[in-house]
């Protein structure tokens, strides 16, 4: 197995990557926030409320423990907002276009979303199932396999 790289700390100011993944997650979590890719007011209010709910400290930061909660374990044949992040995530790296063009940020976890998480798995030599899971979320979001 790789070393999978820390959780990132995802905060106000931050745009892109990781941040359209986090609001993606705070929607599955049930946070009423756009997902445009600017960590603002909007993502921070959202942040401390899903992180009040959990009774975390409130802070608006996304580190690891907020992380932790937030993830949703997904696979083939989960649908919502999680299966967006995901597939956000390879569309970010350009994995999604170089390997595949049936993968589109659509919320199914399908065939096509199936192959390219086994793929990234292979890639950074975790165990390769298909499911995203913590230490799959970990890689994607600490930006491992960034083309």
């Amino acid at each position: 197995m790789s070393d999978i790289r820390p959780w990132p700390v995802v905060q106000e100011g931050i745009s892109l990557h990781p941040v359209e993944t986090v609001q993606y997650l705070l929607r599955e979590r049930g946070e009423d926030v756009a997902v445009d890719g600017v960590f603002g007011p909007q993502t921070v209010a959202a942040v401390r409320a899903f992180q009040a709910r959990l009774a975390l400290p409130a802070d608006g930061v996304v580190g690891p423990p907020t992380w932790e909660a937030l993830i949703v374990v997904v696979r083939r044949g989960s649908t919502g907002q999680a299966v967006r992040a995901v597939q956000g995530e390879f569309h970010y790296r350009g994995i999604a276009t170089n390997l595949t063009s049936s993968v589109v940020v659509d919320g199914v976890f399908g065939e096509a979303t199936e192959g390219i998480v086994r793929g990234f798995q292979h890639g950074v030599e975790i165990a390769v199932d298909g499911v995203v899971d913590p230490v799959t979320w970990r890689a994607l979001v600490s930006d491992m396999l960034t083309c």
